[in-house]
């Protein structure tokens, strides 16, 4: 682990943030809308039939569905709206080729949706593709919701991309308060079969290795999967590998590291959260090679899966779907083994956290993250695009796009809060639960909103409800009628949320929000040449290292990676990353 002091000269140059459309003609920019006000308002006050029904492209880097919009979300949006959403999905169609042949074209579509605020999004704005919102007066008009609800989200954007009076969009997960802005669970586990860890009395796990002999015994009680397939205790992809493998990256945020500075594009550092303290990815002592060394242990005792190298996310879904899987990196991917049926058994994955685990969570923002919300320059009714943009930050918006139409999966008891329906707790969080006709027919599952972005963190408090909008962590919800895993876990942790636990332990790590009116930097050709170089490099030999046949084999290939990742650059880009962070990230620390 490396510690660098930021030097006085560096503390007064200008801080980073932390912040995850040309002009229409005339009256285009709202003249099909016939109304104004907030998303919500606007939406109830000329829905359905009364405008013209429109289908504008939805652009998404982020979404994993592409086609129509189905379901209850394409109800609801037709209903407020008389908008089709024609969702086009780059992560299915070439990636950065396809974002490449939209920008070439000079049409991004009707909204847009950007992973990041770095390079597409900034070339985007130089190349005039994507609208100004303060044009015509469109954002006044039409973007209340926004306005209300995100306006320093709106600011951070005109200052640090519209030169202080242009604004080309918004970013995701605008957040209030402090603390962690996660919900009942962290972002990260590690969790394992709790049934199963239950079984062999609940050995103490001091170290991220200590899982290992645990799961292998885990295996052992259950060696097979419900449908006869054998276990592992543990299941790598690798489609989400960028600079490096993903998942040996992962390691780090169990100790509360980020990749990247936590503003600029992610290349070959990690960096604390709170801290001005960085790693190199291939740092001796460093949590990315404990990380491989860790999946390499686990390949020699039988735990890893052989298909890792060569499977997507998609493929370990399934297996967790059948139980193949002992142990996973994110909470949120219990859900594919954590039905009602198998935790009515008192089977279930939930959080075993290991004694020296310091989780990493993103924090509040009130500026937003890095996921930008944008407007096409050649949008059609732009004013209707930005209505519904405003609803989706408005709090009706933020409980209806995540749940559903009020009534379906959740309701308003006489108090003014908040329950999950009886149809609610089959169909939550994304169940194939078929649908009523009224509320758009197909499934629950099928009919969420497959944009893939968010707008307001859903920890902030509904100002009507007075309680989250995450209904994972509504009184009603923390009370009602636990399963046998959750009352297990719950007596066996004395919390009542996996969040609850890291908190009450002193083990996370919460980023603080911090702004300036710099642009997230854009790495030098140069740069780029070599860390795309260098990424590729690393991703090869951290696969080999895990399936290496023995320790000399291991230590071999993790010589010669250091050795040609060197050679290419790696400390220069190193020190270009670490210099940037020290301008930008590090005096907030």
């Amino acid at each position: 682990m490396k510690k660098r002091i930021v030097s006085s000269t560096l503390l007064i140059l200008t801080c980073a943030i932390m912040i995850f459309t040309s002009a229409c003609s005339n009256g285009n920019n709202g003249g099909n809308s016939n109304s104004s006000g907030t998303g919500a308002e606007a939406g109830n006050n000329a829905a359905g039939g009364e405008r013209e029904e429109i289908t504008i492209d939805v652009f998404s880097m982020l979404a994993n569905y592409a086609g129509e919009q189905p379901g209850w979300f394409a109800k609801l949006v037709k209903d407020k709206f008389n908008i089709k959403l024609n969702i086009i999905a780059s992560n299915l169609a070439g990636g950065q080729q396809k974002i490449a042949t939209m920008m070439a074209s000079g049409d991004m579509g009707d909204l847009v949706v950007f992973g990041s605020n770095g390079k597409d999004y900034q070339d985007a704005i130089k190349a005039g593709l994507l609208l100004d919102w303060t044009k015509d007066d469109l954002l006044n008009q039409y973007g209340q919701g926004m306005l209300e609800n995100a306006p320093e989200a709106i600011e951070a954007n005109k200052k640090q991309f519209g030169g202080g009076t242009a604004v080309y969009g918004i970013g995701f997960d605008v957040g209030t308060g402090e603390g962690p802005s996660e919900g009942a669970t962290m972002t990260y586990g590690p969790n394992l079969r709790w049934d199963l860890y239950q079984k062999l009395g609940s050995p103490e796990i001091k170290t991220l290795n200590d899982y290992l002999p645990v799961l292998k015994q885990m295996q052992e009680l259950e060696p097979k999967s419900e449908s006869g397939r054998p276990t592992y205790g543990i299941s790598l992809w690798s489609d989400w590998d960028g600079n490096y493998m993903t998942l040996a990256k992962v390691v780090a945020q169990f100790y509360g590291y980020n990749e990247g500075d936590g503003l600029n594009p992610a290349g070959l550092i990690l960096t604390h959260q709170n801290k001005d303290e960085y790693q190199g990815v291939l740092d001796e002592d460093g949590h990315y090679l404990e990380g491989l060394k860790f999946y390499y242990d686990a390949n020699q005792m039988g735990l890893l899966d052989p298909d890792s190298l060569t499977q997507k996310f998609s493929d370990v879904s399934s297996k967790f779907q059948d139980g193949q899987i002992l142990f996973s990196h994110f909470p949120w991917v219990d859900n594919a083994y954590n039905t009602p049926e198998r935790t009515a058994q008192g089977k279930g994955l939930a959080l075993v956290p290991f004694s020296e685990e310091k989780i990493t969570s993103y924090g509040q923002s009130p500026y937003g993250g890095n996921r930008v919300w944008a407007i096409g320059s050649k949008a059609k009714d732009p004013g209707r695009i930005m209505e519904f943009l405003g609803w989706l930050y408005s709090p009706e918006g933020v409980m209806e796009a995540n749940y559903g139409p009020k009534g379906l999966a959740w309701d308003i008891d006489e108090n003014g809060k908040p329950f999950v329906t009886e149809f609610g707790w089959k169909a939550l969080p994304a169940n194939a639960e078929p649908v009523p006709a009224e509320y758009g027919g197909g499934t629950f599952k099928d009919g969420m909103n497959q944009i893939n972005n968010t707008t307001l963190k859903l920890t902030n408090i509904h100002p009507e409800t007075g309680e989250p909008y995450d209904y994972n962590i509504w009184n009603s919800t923390l009370n009602h009628n636990p399963d046998p895993v959750t009352k297990s876990w719950r007596e066996a942790m004395g919390v009542m949320t996996a969040k609850d636990y890291f908190v009450k332990n002193d083990m996370i790590e919460v980023s603080k929000p911090f702004f300036t009116t710099e642009t997230p930097a854009t790495p030098s050709a140069h740069i780029q040449q070599k860390t795309t170089g260098i990424g590729k490099i690393i991703k090869e030999y951290s696969w080999k290292m895990i399936y290496a046949k023995s320790d000399d084999e291991y230590n071999k290939l993790k010589e010669e990676m250091i050795s040609k990742a060197k050679g290419l650059g790696y400390d220069e880009v190193i020190q270009y990353e670490v210099e940037l962070a020290e301008k930008t990230v590090f005096p907030h620390r």
